[in-house]
């Protein structure tokens, strides 16, 4: 049977989020790792605020009427992020997925963003290989990282809730570290009370949406994260994702009681500029 795909709209979310939270279960408990949603519902809203936010793009794939899978594209800068892609389990090995990547990467192309990326489960092999062959890079290898809050203090070193007036200091640090902001991301985290800034020597030096896995950081060095890491008073399910080949601030979470939970991948098309400072990952990029 061929595939149907269609925009998705608010009314799909509850289908949707169930098969989100099936996909990733069940892929998850076939490599004996832990679910990266942990319940249907929280799978539900998350999909729910994707479908209702102008910045974002959804697609649904359909199978003699009914939902099988869905997709969506991050719109909030000049880099796309990709996901969350899932797809039924009960239809797997029908190219379901293939379609929706490949719908989301015309949504790319058509749009002109200047690249797009996407983060990737290190242990699900075939993923890995769909998407190289649809183009994108492996460019960093990351850990998720979880554990009791840390209520750490770096000296020198001020952490505070993020306001509007910081934007512009933000993503001159993250333009600084990555080439573009993302700001986009930042206004909506500064809106739901999450964000956070990192202060020294009088002024902004880092800043995080959230230090979780759909929350993403960056710092002029590792003692900006450090210092949001050793702030933050949870590590929502399933962790945040940190650099592997940051050697000193991996080396520094461990000793610090955090662990890690699984890999993952971070993927690329287009503009990629390696980092010249320290990042955390979110789950879109």
């Amino acid at each position: 049977m061929s595939v149907t795909l269609r925009r998705g709209i608010l009314e799909d979310a509850k289908p949707c989020g169930e098969i989100c939270y099936r996909a990733f279960t069940a892929i998850a408990e076939q490599h004996n790792f832990p679910p990266e949603l942990p319940s249907p519902e929280i799978a539900t809203m998350l999909l729910s605020e994707r479908l209702a936010h102008p910045s974002f793009y959804g697609v649904v794939a359909e199978l003699d009427g009914r939902i099988v899978g869905s997709n969506f594209v991050d719109e909030r800068s000049i880099i796309a992020g990709i996901g969350p892609i899932t797809v039924d389990p009960a239809v797997q090995n029908r190219a379901v997925g293939r379609e929706l990547m490949k719908h989301a990467l015309g949504r790319v192309i058509q749009r002109r963003f200047l690249g797009v990326r996407l983060v990737q489960a290190a242990y699900h092999n075939r993923s890995l290989s769909l998407y190289a062959k649809l183009g994108f890079v492996a460019r960093e290898p990351l850990s998720t990282m979880q554990g009791a809050p840390l209520a750490v203090q770096i000296p020198g070193y001020t952490v505070r809730p993020a306001t509007e007036g910081d934007i512009d200091a933000c993503n001159q640090v993250c333009l600084n570290v990555h080439g573009h902001d993302r700001g986009g991301e930042l206004l909506d985290a500064i809106k739901g009370e999450t964000a956070t800034v990192v202060e020294h020597g009088g002024r902004i030096t880092g800043y995080a949406t959230a230090v979780e896995f759909i929350g993403h950081a960056v710092g002029e060095t590792n003692e900006e994260l450090k210092a949001l890491i050793g702030a933050a008073t949870a590590f929502p399910c399933p962790g945040f994702l940190l650099p592997t080949r940051n050697g000193k601030l991996f080396l520094w979470c461990l000793e610090h009681g955090l662990r890690v939970v699984q890999p993952m991948t971070l993927m690329s098309i287009g503009l990629y500029n390696e980092p010249a400072g320290a990042f955390l990952a979110s789950i879109l990029y």
